[in-house]
């Protein structure tokens, strides 16, 4: 039973963990306030203690009726509570609703209710918004309450629930292609789009992100992103939850999560872009080295090189930082390590060549076809380019997601279907993004789809024009955004300089712009940039990751400030 379980139910994978590593520790959580010089206080639950704790909540979710084909949004802050809750949510059998808490209340509300959740697990404030809301949840019958409950707010509360499931648990009878989760897209080209996970997505994940990088059961993570968090726990490996916004990681204070390394002796840490930045200016400037670090994760966007050299310069000689590439709907697919980045593909992409995001897992495939903006229903109408030539990235594994449930318009648009070797139906995903393949089979990444300037000369990328900008020592970070609609658009460089630069930019503008002019046609003399405009503060970036370039929104602020 149990190892059917295991071929079927991600959350069998923790209760599997458990029993072989009963004692090692599940999670560390920091409590009270931090005193400078001092060691942070934790809180700590062993990954048998985690898994005991999970199954009586899930037995307590059973004995509410929740089970499977039910859906159950999940509005908890990321820590024990949470891991704990996503694992008797996966045991019952039902699906997990998972949303970004900093997309906005307006967002939030509007995806939540796309779901047609049957229930909320969710915090004080979270349940009375949503009690406030409840017109626009009318399936929603099963509510948990995490924290000190009011009278006015649903019961029971996580403490009830876990005292009312102990040894009632049954777990059900689930399928690997089986409804898991939901999980939404950062919404950075469009409205978020619900992703349906099934237990088959979730374990292909997590087998091919362990078996790539080498990870074993014993080590200790720096949980910089909620979700690979969530892995830890299946892998074997501890988690320690970081004393930061998980929503906010361009935020961090750096101080704070090298302490945590250093008090816990952490081998391994992902984290976005933006939160690698920070941590890597600092080790720079303060010459901090943090010796236990092995592995090093980094995605969400494009990772500076810049970044890659503080990184690899403070962490052990023989440690490793990588940049995985995917999304939401696709993931992982490739991965690049910071020497192959540093020694060779930097300066390409410093020379407006695009950002190499390395080879693919060994479960994936993948295919570059023309750009197009229509739907491909099958894969024989899909025309493939040669290698060298920019077009549109396909993949498929066992990883990859089959569908949208929400937005459910857009499934024409990314999935496409094909046959695999011995004639089964598989579901091909298109990423949105554009670039190519090397005659080494790496992938080149030169920007979104969607992201492209259409001009009378033909289209010109985003990735190539910015990382020749971004090389300007005066330039923190740079987008390429459109003026005009149709085919006639202008390419614009929207520029966020460094803080030290600003007010020189500002003053000196002409003369920069001269600069950034001189960049671009020693290495794309073809391209016609239209004009610089100097942003006021931080480009908008995406919720989850801080990183990605929120285009869109800078093409609305450029149409108000084109004079």
């Amino acid at each position: 039973m149990m190892q059917d379980c295991l071929r079927s139910n991600v959350g069998a994978r923790l209760t599997l963990q458990a029993q072989l590593h009963p004692d090692q520790l599940g999670i560390a959580t920091p409590v009270g306030s931090h005193r400078q010089g001092t060691s942070r206080r934790y809180r700590t639950i062993s990954l048998g203690d985690l898994d005991a704790r999970s199954t009586a909540i899930a037995g307590g979710l059973q004995a509410m009726g929740i089970g499977p084909g039910h859906r159950i949004a999940l509005l908890v802050r990321f820590g024990e509570d949470f891991i704990a809750l996503v694992f008797a949510v996966l045991k019952t059998g039902a699906t997990l609703v998972l949303v970004d808490p900093g997309m906005g209340r307006r967002n939030l509300l509007n995806c939540l209710a796309e779901t047609r959740p049957d229930g909320f697990i969710a915090i004080p404030i979270a349940q009375a918004i949503l009690k406030a809301k409840r017109s626009l949840f009318p399936d929603a019958k099963f509510h948990v309450t995490v924290g000190r409950r009011f009278g006015i707010l649903p019961a029971p509360s996580l403490s009830q629930l876990e005292a009312n499931g102990l040894n009632r648990f049954v777990a059900p009878k689930t399928q690997a292609e089986d409804s898991a989760a939901i999980i939404f897209t950062t919404g950075s080209t469009g409205p978020p789009k619900g992703v349906q996970y099934t237990h088959q997505t979730f374990l292909s994940q997590i087998d091919m992100i362990a078996q790539h990088y080498n990870i074993q059961p014993g080590g200790k993570d720096l949980s910089g992103f909620p979700l690979f968090g969530l892995f830890n726990a299946v892998m074997g490996t501890s988690t320690i939850l970081p004393d930061m916004d998980p929503t906010r990681p361009a935020d961090v204070d750096p101080v704070r999560l090298l302490d945590a390394i250093d008090q816990w002796q952490i081998n391994q840490s992902f984290g976005s872009p933006a939160l690698w930045t920070k941590v890597g200016l600092y080790c720079q400037q303060s010459q901090r080295r943090i010796e236990s670090l092995k592995l090093v994760l980094s995605a969400g966007a494009p990772v500076p090189s810049r970044v890659l050299e503080h990184i690899r310069s403070a962490i052990h000689d023989s440690g490793q930082m990588f940049t995985p590439y995917g999304a939401t709907e696709a993931l992982p697919i490739a991965s690049i390590e910071s020497r192959e980045v540093l020694q060779e593909t930097a300066q390409r992409t410093r020379q407006g060549f695009g950002t190499c995001v390395g080879k693919r897992f060994a479960q994936v495939r993948w295919k570059v076809i023309q750009i197009t903006d229509l739907p491909i229903h099958t894969l024989d109408q899909a025309r493939l380019v040669e290698p060298g030539q920019i077009g549109e990235l396909m993949v498929c594994s066992p990883s990859v997601t089959q569908r949208y449930v929400t937005r459910t318009d857009q499934n024409q648009f990314h999935k496409v279907l094909g046959l695999d070797a011995n004639g089964n139906p598989e579901i091909w995903h298109r990423m949105g993004d554009v670039g190519y393949l090397d005659n080494t089979d790496r992938f080149w990444f030169c920007g979104r789809k969607s992201h492209r300037i259409k001009t009378p000369r033909g289209p010109v990328f985003t990735e190539p024009i910015e990382a020749v900008v971004n090389t300007h020592p005066s330039v923190y970070r740079s987008a390429l955004v459109p003026y005009g609609d149709g085919d006639c658009q202008r390419p614009v460089v929207i520029v966020e300089p460094w803080p030290e630069h600003r007010r020189d930019v500002k003053v000196n503008f002409e003369a920069h712009k001269h600069q950034w002019l001189e960049l671009l046609a020693a290495h794309h003399p073809g391209v016609d940039v239209e004009s610089f405009k100097i942003y006021p503060g931080r480009l908008p970036t995406d919720i989850r990751h801080n990183s990605k370039i929120f285009r869109e929104q800078l093409a609305q602020w450029l149409k108000k400030n084109w004079d």
